[in-house]
């Protein structure tokens, strides 16, 4: 992240070229909008692993700590919009004697 026009590219191409659904283009663009810095950063991400949604949220949460770098009188605007809050969220292991997580066998009384 560094001073400059707005810019926003991952992994080499521009936002809208990458996350191609606008919902994806405005959560990563979010603690921009939460800040008013839009316009003010030009922003280089790098992203892998996981879905589409995952890596905008994972992007929404580095540039919301990259943000808090540069100054550190934002925590409270971030924060406030939980931008700053990382989603623990993880898929539930398979068990054994079952098909997946949390399905089960067809039960036969009889």
């Amino acid at each position: 992240m560094t001073l400059g026009r707005g810019a926003v590219t991952v992994n080499g191409k521009p936002l809208k070229n990458y996350f191609t659904v606008p919902r994806h283009q405005a959560v990563v663009e979010s603690p921009l909008e939460a800040t008013d810095a839009r316009g003010s950063y030009d922003i280089r991400l790098r992203i892998r692993g996981g879905g589409v949604t995952g890596q905008a949220e994972a992007a929404r949460l580095g540039v919301a700590r990259a943000l808090l770098a540069f100054d550190e009188e934002r925590r409270q605007a971030l924060r406030a919009k939980g931008l700053l809050t990382r989603d623990a969220r993880v898929v539930e292991r398979k068990k054994p004697g079952r098909p997946k997580a949390r399905k089960r066998f067809q039960f036969s009384k009889r």
